[in-house]
């Protein structure tokens, strides 16, 4: 057992109660996209083209901070599955647009409450305006953290 001034136990690393807490939270979704036949990576590139339908496979990967090689994958499932459709752009043919198909769309009525279904097991009573609000602040801390982590200045070791 790590001594108190000893910060390289285990549970004294933010990095593993991240690491610790995405893996319960990756785990979280499964059951709830099952029925929607899509994975949890599927589902993030499904949030961000319900946002923005046409989108380039280069802004999906900045929004998702997934490079090509992640993100081809991940489509190609897709498009198979019907979900969504690649085509190059008719302005520059080395832009690839990603548009989703009726199924795409039909998918976002489906998914409407896997949002609240993953709040609830997280433990938040989303009827509870200050549960809502914790849960903001925490969503919001950990962007602002990743942010932080992966400017520039943090880059270079000047953080």
């Amino acid at each position: 057992m790590a001594s108190r001034d000893d910060l390289l136990g285990l549970d004294d690393q933010v990095c593993f109660a991240l690491y610790a807490a995405s893996r319960a939270l990756t785990r979280a979704y499964a059951p709830l996209l099952e029925p929607l036949g899509i994975t949890y990576p599927q589902y993030l590139v499904l949030l961000v083209l319900w946002e923005e339908d046409g989108a380039s496979m280069k802004h999906i990967g900045e929004r998702l901070h997934l490079d090509s090689g992640t993100l081809t994958p991940l489509l190609t499932r897709l498009e198979q599955q019907g979900i969504v459709k690649r085509r190059r752009s008719d302005e520059d043919e080395r832009v690839v647009v990603v548009n989703l198909t009726a199924a795409g769309k039909a998918l976002r009525t489906k998914a409407r409450g896997i949002p609240t279904a993953l709040a609830c097991k997280m433990g938040f009573d989303v009827s509870d305006k200050k549960h809502i609000a914790r849960l903001a602040a925490l969503r919001d801390e950990l962007l602002a953290i990743a942010e932080r982590t992966t400017a520039p200045e943090a880059e270079a070791g000047r953080a």
